[in-house]
């Protein structure tokens, strides 16, 4: 069994940035839960899949190889043999993967490989309810947080810095509708694990955050 951390939170709290450091500070293997899930959204959206259509999403799951590898230290996401990476942050995959990542066929189709990379590696993954769904025996919980003004904020930064044109009201509101359905899904939906280490990051650097995560592990 390897050693698992396990860190949940809402979109734009840097998750993936945070389990990044701690991954690679701890000598771990990154399993970034949510790009699994933008690839299948990339996939529906390449098919013009409506996400309203649940049977037809079920259905197309089917259809779709996951996979992740690193190559030169870097993780690259694969979606049937066709490397996707470059496309995983737009604002029309994240909502397309929000809106289906609560569809049962979708949650089951990735939770096998996510449940084997933590078996047989030490790992440190993200998403929202590896804590409480994915690795509920995980020997670290982290939920992270922050304001929604933070996390919009960062967000427009990183879209300026990228010369994406973007509204910084919109994005507050697309996150507030997000952590919403985030919320309230059925199926795993997002919440802290009772034993889960809460982490407000909206005043703390990255640093910070990386040391107060690698502090609770063993």
């Amino acid at each position: 069994m390897g050693y698992n951390v396990a860190i949940d939170g809402p979109a734009g709290a840097g998750k993936s940035t945070i389990a990044k450091r701690v991954a690679k500070e701890k000598g771990y293997i990154y399993v970034d839960t949510g790009a699994m899930y933008r690839a299948l959204a990339v996939y529906f959206l390449d098919k013009k899949i409506n996400p309203e259509n649940l049977d037809a999403i079920a259905e197309a799951c089917e259809g779709a190889e996951v996979k992740i590898q690193y190559e030169q230290g870097e993780q690259q996401v694969y979606l049937n043999g066709e490397n996707i990476t470059s496309r995983l942050r737009k604002e029309e995959v994240g909502n397309m993967a929000s809106k289906v990542s609560a569809v049962p066929e979708v949650r089951a189709h990735l939770l096998n490989l996510q449940k084997e990379l933590a078996r047989t590696q030490d790992v440190v993954m993200d998403g929202r309810d590896i804590g409480t769904c994915v690795l509920p025996e995980a020997d670290v919980k982290i939920f992270l947080t922050a304001s929604v003004e933070t996390r919009a904020l960062r967000r427009y930064k990183e879209l300026e810095e990228k010369g994406v044109s973007c509204d910084l009201e919109e994005i507050k509101k697309d996150i507030k509708e997000r952590d919403e359905r985030d919320c309230t899904r059925k199926i795993a939906p997002l919440r802290q694990a009772e034993d889960a280490v809460l982490i407000d990051s909206s005043d703390m650097t990255i640093e910070e955050v990386v040391k107060a995560i690698t502090d609770n592990i063993v």
